[in-house]
């Protein structure tokens, strides 16, 4: 009894230090001991940011390695399944993704800690059975698909099932990391899934390259490893769980409590999730069917440098989303702003020099994939330029996703999956690899412009800071610049690297001069103060001092 009292004790101790960090918060005043929001998602996105650069370069050089190891058409057979597999996996995540870091983010906030565990279960369990029917389905359908690949081998069968089994591992996965994101953790994504998952995966399949093995071992070698991953994943979200009990004292809450209002959320997330991921990866498997694997090969080789600015963004995004939807609950919109902008800022200066060095020389960069792929070079240059377009609105679906409008991406997802689709079976056929890169740039321009006119018409918010101008120009600048001059010179390499050199100096030179336009001084700051004593990550205060957040509403 003595234990339980002291147990509430530090429960009620705890809750009192929560709310004097949500008053000092709404009031402009940090509490003692804290940190910046900014500050903190600066961090937090920095460390990301290590797991990205990772990703990203092994994403990028595993592709190298599947198209110089094996064939075109396995390739591209390959790739197809892949994308297959890409498609289940988000369906059998049921948008719970998101909807463990909105309720888990926003009972923190409001110290409703015996709502947490429930939360976790109303997500989890569900994937867990929907992912196990939809890998049986994939196991009995693969004699089928394997039929619409024009051009495949029989070895598509054995590729598909084998894929198939995996999709309840990986779903299981994505949604505890998730929920870690929404306990204010980064850690899990950075080091099981940004670094770990990809640095096993890429060593598998490049033992099974280096060993001359049949195409057929290749979806074990890239698929295998999430096994361990979500071992790993769990475990850590199950500690965190049981941690945040312990220090309240609260008994959990009834799991059947929590499912309607949580899939009220994320039902249409589940929906708008699928449709995403079918606009992302829907072009392959019909490029694979209307014109065969081996153009699929080629278009996935032209298309998969996006995976840079991609992953910038979700790292990013990771590390803000979570305090979003906090500053939202409290109707803290300027400080949503402010986080929004921040954040679009930091991609931009991420991703549009990647994105402008691949659409100035595709050519030389699709080399790295034989001189078979470099047919694809007009593809690189038009997704380059639509991806510049995309990332300058930042994680606008996410914000709305923060927001509470999860109906509101459902719908722009459809309408974006419905372009896609249509001027892909409409322009593959005649336009080859070219049509299904203007069918998914479309679909890119619809997926992020009428997301971003909703959120300033529902909320005032949008991400056109100074820091995102900022980026944008200095990456303009620096990048965009030289390498145009140096390709109308025709430089060489050894002239061309010496120009980038003193253009990758000349911006983070430049970045580091303008570090408070761009919100890059809450960084150091961060590094400098400890987080605040109450157990949150310091996001509670975001404005200076003396300066009242925007109330929703008002």
């Amino acid at each position: 009894m003595a234990a339980v009292g002291q147990a509430r004790v530090r429960g009620a101790h705890r809750r009192s230090r929560i709310r004097s960090a949500h008053r000092a918060g709404e009031a402009g005043t940090p509490p003692a001991g804290g940190v910046p929001a900014l500050g903190g998602a600066a961090r937090h996105g920095a460390g990301n940011l290590v797991g990205v650069a990772v990703a990203a370069v092994l994403a990028f050089t595993l592709n190298i390695v599947v198209t110089t190891a094996w064939t075109q058409a396995d390739a591209g057979l390959f790739f197809s399944v892949v994308s297959l597999f890409m498609i289940a996996y988000s369906a059998a995540r049921l948008g719970t993704p998101a909807g463990v870091v909105y309720f888990l983010s926003r009972h923190r906030t409001h110290d409703r800690v015996a709502r947490l565990r429930p939360v976790v279960l109303a997500a989890v369990l569900p994937v867990l059975a929907t992912s196990t029917l939809l890998a049986v389905a994939g196991w009995l359908a693969a004699p089928w698909l394997a039929t619409q690949f024009r051009g495949a081998s029989a070895d598509a069968v054995t590729m598909l099932r084998v894929m198939a089994l995996f999709v309840p591992v990986a779903a299981v996965t994505d949604t505890a990391l998730a929920a870690c994101r929404g306990f204010g953790r980064m850690r899990p994504l950075l080091l099981v899934e940004r670094i770990g998952r990809n640095v096993v995966q890429f060593a598998a399949v490049l033992a099974v390259a280096l060993a001359g093995a049949s195409v057929t071992v290749l979806p074990v070698a890239w698929a295998g490893p999430y096994v361990p991953t979500a071992v790993v994943a769990l475990l850590w979200l199950a500690a965190l769980v049981r941690r945040a009990e312990r220090g309240s004292g609260d008994r959990p809450g009834r799991v059947r409590d929590e499912l309607a209002p949580f899939w009220r959320y994320s039902g249409p997330r589940a929906l708008s999730t699928v449709a995403q991921a079918a606009v992302q990866r829907l072009d392959i498997v019909l490029v694979a069917a209307l014109r065969g694997t081996a153009e699929a090969a080629v278009y996935t080789a032209a298309t998969r440098f996006l995976v840079f600015g991609q992953l910038a963004a979700q790292a990013v995004s990771a590390a803000v989303e979570h305090r979003i939807s906090e500053r939202i609950a409290r109707g803290d919109l300027d400080g949503a702003r402010r986080l929004y902008q921040a954040a679009t800022g930091w991609v931009v200066l991420l991703a549009w020099p990647a994105y402008l060095l691949f659409a100035t020389f595709a050519e030389p960069m699709l080399l790295l994939f034989g001189p078979e792929y470099v047919q694809g070079s007009g593809v690189t240059v038009l997704m380059a330029v639509v991806m510049l377009l995309a990332t300058g609105c930042g994680m606008v679906d996410t914000v709305l996703n923060m927001a509470g409008r999860t109906l509101w991406t459902f719908y722009n997802a459809v309408a974006a999956l419905g372009v896609n689709v249509v001027l892909n079976l409409l322009l593959i056929p005649g336009w080859g690899i070219v049509g299904a890169a203007v069918a998914w740039a479309a679909a890119i321009a619809v997926g992020n412009l009428v997301p971003l006119a909703q959120l300033y018409v529902s909320l005032r918010l949008h991400p056109f800071g100074r820091g995102t101008l900022v980026a944008a120009g200095l990456a303009l600048l620096c990048f965009a610049v030289p390498a145009l001059t140096c390709r109308s010179l025709g430089a060489g390499p050894g002239p061309l690297v010496a120009v980038m050199v003193a253009a990758c100096l000349a911006y983070a030179a430049a970045a580091w001069r303008l570090r408070r336009v761009l919100a890059l001084d809450g960084l150091l700051r961060s590094r400098r103060r400890t987080g605040s004593g109450d157990g949150t990550d310091g996001s509670a205060h975001l404005l200076p001092a003396g300066r009242p957040g925007r109330r929703a509403g008002t």
